[in-house]
């Protein structure tokens, strides 16, 4: 395993790590508790340190799983990020309360969540707490207010922001210390690459999400697919449609090739092109089964050459005139 050294949380982090958005069962198709669970774990045993998870993922479902895989594991030797603000488990939306796209970064709600996701996660501490969308409706004062108490109170040990914008981010930092975001970022979602930049420059590290392109870089969809309502794949992301979808094959063709080469599949190069660069601390990758663990943890007992990054970056900047993500909101 890679690991790279965050500033200004001051932790080592894997470069890869646990994505849980699927196995919250909100949209991805079946999943199955008992495998997500073993999944985590030979995540763990392949030398992963952190695992992401969210209350939205299946309105806390997710974060039980999660939960239940730290079980049997030094929690002090593992670091554990979740967010809030965001989905059926806030108070604005236990109440039926209007707000946009029902987000609720109020004080009361922060603190609340946080006790919420502690129990789930049945742990002690967070120790990366995001927000996980911008709240319009309320001032970054207040949701920083609660932020800094659950750290003073050692509940949380560090602050992270998600799908905020570099000006957002400033404005959070008149209030409260920022140690991490967390953007959307792969081969085919690049929207968000200038801010990683900025941010790492100044000791602010990154998780992607996203990382393997909702699995379309993996080599997985060859064509067009047709998903089930309510799949996020299926509005979150435009490459799984026409045109973008045929853009996409033509960057994954060269991606054959490079494996061809190496006898590497589709997920390591994808996962090597996006952590070996110095602007990505930590990859999220979710995983269904014990296999796609052991695969993606093996990415790292060998990098891509610079000719074989340099064939990538050529394909996108020929092919991709799009960035690749869902705008912001």
């Amino acid at each position: 395993m890679r690991y790279k050294h965050f500033k200004n949380a001051n932790v080592d982090a894997s470069a890869l790590a646990v994505g849980t958005w699927a196995i919250g069962g909100a949209g991805y198709g079946a999943v199955e508790d008992q495998e997500s669970i073993a999944s985590i774990q030979a995540m763990f045993d392949g030398g992963v340190n952190l695992v992401d998870t969210a209350p939205a993922y299946g309105n806390g479902h997710s974060e039980i799983v999660t939960g239940k895989a730290l079980k049997g594991y030094d929690r002090s030797k593992l670091l554990v990020s979740t967010k809030c603000t965001v989905g059926g488990t806030t108070l604005k939306a236990l109440r039926g309360v209007s707000s946009h796209d029902d987000r609720d970064a109020t004080f009361e709600n922060v603190m609340y969540e946080c006790e919420c996701s502690l129990r789930r996660l049945d742990t002690d501490y967070i120790d990366f707490y995001f927000i996980h969308w911008p709240d319009y409706d309320t001032p970054f004062y207040e949701t920083a207010a609660a932020l800094n108490l659950l750290k003073e109170q050692g509940k949380i040990r560090y602050i992270g922001l998600s799908n905020f914008s570099k000006e957002q981010m400033l404005n959070v930092e008149r209030y409260c210390k920022i140690d991490v975001i967390q953007p959307a970022y792969s081969m085919v979602v690049r929207r968000d690459e200038d801010l990683m930049k900025w941010s790492v420059e100044r000791g602010i590290d990154t998780f992607t999400y996203g990382s393997l392109g909702a699995g379309i870089l993996t080599g997985a969809f060859r064509e067009v697919p047709t998903f089930q309502k309510g799949d996020p794949r299926d509005h979150f992301y435009p490459f799984f449609k026409e045109p973008h979808f045929s853009k996409v094959m033509k960057v994954l063709a060269v991606m054959d090739e490079i494996s061809a080469q190496t006898g590497k599949p589709l997920a390591q190069i994808a996962i090597n092109w996006s952590t070996q660069k110095d602007y990505v601390s930590t990859a999220l990758c979710g995983v269904r089964n014990v296999a796609e663990a052991a695969e993606n943890c093996a990415t790292f007992d060998w990098t891509l050459t610079d000719a074989q990054i340099a064939a990538i970056d050529a394909a996108i900047a020929a092919n991709l005139d799009f960035d690749g993500s869902a705008p912001m909101k």
